[in-house]
């Protein structure tokens, strides 16, 4: 497979109910990989440099994953179609910030392939990912980018806000801006 373009899973997808929100494996890798490089390719459009996204690699991704996943430092939930193609994911965690205690947890990444979107399946991804920290943390963080306006309006209909912490990173060449939103959870919000 080329890097420059990951595979779509089929031209018209399965309705959002039809596919199962399960814990990944490291079998799941590559069909996570290809979710996520198809949708940085596309939501990123505009916002990175196009080189970036041109160069993204499923290849390095998948490894990328493999590891992620046998190192049980992240929980990453996958929606599965009923043929057990990937065509979503979330990772979440500890909160990976110096300036968090250990009751924070993390929303690292949640992506769709991009012919899922404004479908309803982020939504329950989402659902599933939040379950998990709200069992291990009081509140969670997640960073996005200034600019992905489509991003931070799904956050906030989520119910995450932001809470005023904004960096400079950069990925690849690009410097972009990431700003900090923050979620508390039903029953901590009187301990956070």
């Amino acid at each position: 497979m080329t890097n420059e373009h990951a595979p779509a899973i089929e031209e018209t997808p399965a309705a959002p109910a039809q596919y199962v929100i399960r814990a990944a494996t490291a079998e799941d890798a590559t069909g996570i990989a290809e979710a996520h490089v198809s949708s940085w390719q596309t939501a990123y459009r505009g916002l990175l440099p196009q080189a970036l996204l041109d160069g993204l690699s499923v290849e390095r991704r998948t490894v990328q994953w493999q590891r992620d996943i046998h190192s049980g430092n992240f929980d990453v939930h996958v929606a599965t179609d009923p043929a057990g193609h990937v065509g979503g994911f979330i990772a979440t965690g500890r909160s990976r910030d110096d300036d968090t205690a250990e009751t924070v947890g993390e929303l690292i990444a949640i992506y769709l392939r991009p012919q899922l979107w404004s479908l309803g399946l982020g939504g329950r991804l989402h659902a599933a990912g939040i379950a998990g920290l709200a069992t291990r943390f009081e509140q969670a963080t997640l960073w996005v980018l200034d600019g992905n306006a489509r991003s931070r309006a799904f956050y906030e209909r989520q119910g995450w806000q932001p809470d005023g912490t904004v960096k400079r990173n950069t990925i690849g060449d690009a410097e972009v801006v990431e700003v900090r939103y923050r979620r508390r959870f039903d029953g901590h919000a009187q301990n956070a």
